[in-house]
Parts: C-alpha cells; structure tokens; sequence
C-alpha cells in the first residue's frame, strides 16, 4: 500500500506540457500510440499532453525542419544510423540517464544499437526478428534438423536440391531481400561491429573481409540454393514457391508469417529458426529493425519527455504496446511477456537470449540512402552473376568514396 501511495505521489509531480510528434499514422499504430498517450495521462492527471500524428512518409521529409525549428518534446524515429544525422547535429538529446539501472539489462538487445559516441540517444518501443521460415514438413520427409553450423546449412541444402526442390524462395525485384542475405552472411562472417563500419563508411568494398562474406554468398549461389529468376518476383511474388513446397524456405521477416499462414501454412508445417553461425569466432548478430521515441534537443519539457521515455520502455507498456492485437510485434523490454504466438515466442527468445552479437538494423537502414541504392542493385547483380564480383565491388568502393565525403 505504501509503494501505491509512493507511485501515486511520483505520478502528481508531473505537471505543465508534453507534447509528442509521431509517426505512427497507419490505423493499428495510431490506436497504439492514442492508447499509450492515454494511459500515461491517467497517470498524471495534471499533465497537459498534446500529440500530433504525421503521415509517415511525411515525418520523413519534415523531422529535421521541425527538430530545429518548433521542438516537440518527444518524438519518433529509428535506431543506428539513421538517428546519427540527427545525433551529429546536435537535435537529439543524450538521455543515457534514463538507461540506468535496470532498465539498461531490461533493454540490452538494443543497447548497442541506441549508442552512438558511447552515449544512448533515445529508447526503443519495438522491433521483429529476421530469420530462416522453413517447410517443417519438407525438413520432416528429408530427415533434416534445424542447422547449427554453416555445413550443416549447406548439408541441408544439398539434401533439398537432391530432392528436386530449391532451398530458398526469394524475390529480389525490389533489391532489398537480397540485402537480408547480405546483413546475415556478413554478420555471420565478419561478426556486427565490422558490418556497423561498413555501412557507415570506414570500410572499403574491396577489403579482404567483404570478398570473404561473398565467397559465402557464392557457395549458395553456385549450388543453385535460390529459385530460378528471382529477379522477376517482389517478395510476396515469391511465396507461393514456398507454399506450393517448390522451394523449402526464405529468409525474411516476421512479417512473412501472416501470409505464409493465409496461403495455408499451418505451424505444423512452418517453422523457424535463427541464421547459423559461419565464424565460430563472432557471436551471433540479428537484424531486427527497431523503432524508436527521441527527445529531442530543443524540447521545452524535457523532465515530462524523460518521464515519458521511461513509461514507454518499461515492460508493462511494452507488453500492450506489442500484443497480436495491437502492433503485433516483439517487446525490445526482456521482463515484458509475448503474445502466445509460435514465431512471436520464437524471435523474443532468440533476440532477448541469443543475440549477443548486437542488433543490426537491415541494410538500407544501417546504411545511407545513395550507398543502400547502389550496394543493393550490386547485391542483386552478384546473385545472378557472381563471377563479376570484382567489378561489382569496385563500383560499390567508387560509391563510397563519393557518398561518404
């Protein structure tokens, strides 16, 4: 009773204004975010909070003209490097003090990708795993086991090629389903830190380490592991691949679950299972994109923003936040409880346990626009002829000494 009179008075010392920026303008969002604000007023009753819902694509264009002009004290954004442009103008705040104690363990999948300069710049609210959604039944009638290694990777894929059916759908018409390939094979090769700096800049395309990463690539590509032109499907365009059990698997997203279900996989016959590690000497590294809330710089109610920050990352809120009924997707809060859903159960175990490696934010993400373009269309091009390499990876090197300037 005490601890609710303590929490009670906590709630009544915040008073004046917040006012939040989102971007979370898609119907199930934005009843999220609503949801949210109105739980934190209820809170605190004497707190005035005005939120504003931009259109996301909007957001975009808008967030650097009104982080400098007409600060909101919160705002929404994305982890790594896309809140470094924001992070080395001086528009978000450092609120590595709110990241202390517990919650700093609560969050740690997510740690490395809020730090920049060794400082945390914001709190995440949510990501989703990326891993390997397999035919458990194709797997089943193989006598195949979930691989641990990279033989036993490759192994299972000769055993499915043997059959007559190709290892993986994909459909890279739109270039960035190759780049999942790229994040794992790199990750799995040169660990998360060597792939953080080369989407930054401070690595060259023809470095040593890259051409190892592709000579992975090329192993799966020469045994002919992908579907046959590939370049021709988006995504979704490959899927029924899967479905019709032509090819006994994909490496996507969570977000390929609902589909992959309405098409007629039940769980028993889908399952997943996390990337298998190459290099024995890196701890194995996740793309799991992350959404986020700033404070930023210019606010006006900072002490309200960090207050806010806190309710937004504590476990409770980011169980509801997170629900099948509502964004659908993981809590990043390790002490926060999972949908009971397959998959859901699945990707937090992997991430809150198993990602010791770091969290990746997926290529074009991680890497600025102009270089994510170019390094895409070169992934794409090296899938379908790998012994350009060479030429590929000097365009790329020609690309970042341009871009990165």
């Amino acid at each position: 009773m005490l601890a609710g009179v303590a929490i009670a008075d906590g709630h009544a010392k915040l008073s004046g204004d917040l006012v939040i920026f989102s971007d979370m303008s898609n119907p199930a969002p934005r009843a999220v975010m609503e949801g949210m604000v109105a739980r934190f007023g209820e809170q605190h009753p004497d707190l005035d909070i005005a939120l504003t819902v931009i259109d996301r694509e909007a957001y975009k264009t808008q967030i650097r003209n009104f982080l400098t002009a007409d600060a909101p004290d919160v705002a929404n954004w994305y982890a790594a490097n896309r809140m470094r442009p924001y992070v080395d103008a001086g528009l978000f705040e450092d609120v590595s003090d709110v990241w202390e104690g517990t919650l700093s363990e609560e969050l740690a999948s997510t740690k490395g990708a809020m730090t920049l300069d060794g400082k945390q710049w914001g709190v995440p609210y949510t990501y989703y795993q990326w891993g390997v959604y397999y035919r458990k039944d194709i797997y089943e009638e193989l006598g195949l086991s979930e691989p641990t290694n990279w033989e036993e990777f490759k192994a299972n894929c000769q055993a499915v090629l043997d059959s007559g059916k190709k290892c993986f759908t994909l459909g890279s018409k739109f270039l960035w389903t190759a780049a999942g390939w790229f994040d794992y094979l790199n990750m799995r090769t040169n660990g998360y830190q060597f792939h953080a700096d080369l989407t930054a800049g401070k690595v060259e395309w023809t470095d040593e380490r890259v051409k190892a990463t592709f000579a992975n690539w090329k192993e799966l590509v020469d045994m002919g592991a992908f579907i046959d032109d590939h370049t021709a499907y988006s995504w979704q365009e490959s899927l029924p691949f899967m479905t019709n059990g032509d090819a006994a698997a994909i490496l996507k997203g969570n977000f390929a679950v609902a589909p992959l279900r309405e098409a007629g996989l039940d769980d028993s016959k889908l399952d997943f299972h996390q990337f298998p590690a190459i290099n024995g000497d890196v701890e194995l590294a996740e793309d799991a994109p992350t959404d986020t809330f700033h404070i930023p710089a210019n606010a006006k109610n900072k002490d309200n923003a960090r207050a806010f920050l806190k309710f937004v990352a504590s476990a409770e809120n980011q169980t509801i936040i997170n629900a099948g009924d509502a964004l659908g997707q993981l809590p990043v809060n390790n002490k926060s409880s999972v949908d009971d859903d397959k998959f859901l159960l699945e990707g937090f175990e992997m991430l809150s346990n198993n990602a010791t490696g770091g969290v990746a934010q997926f290529f074009d993400r991680d890497a600025p626009a102009e270089m994510a373009k170019v390094a895409m269309e070169g992934f794409q091009e090296f899938m379908v002829k790998p012994d350009e390499l060479d030429r590929i990876l000097s365009k790329l090197e020609r690309a970042r000494g341009r871009i990165y300037r």
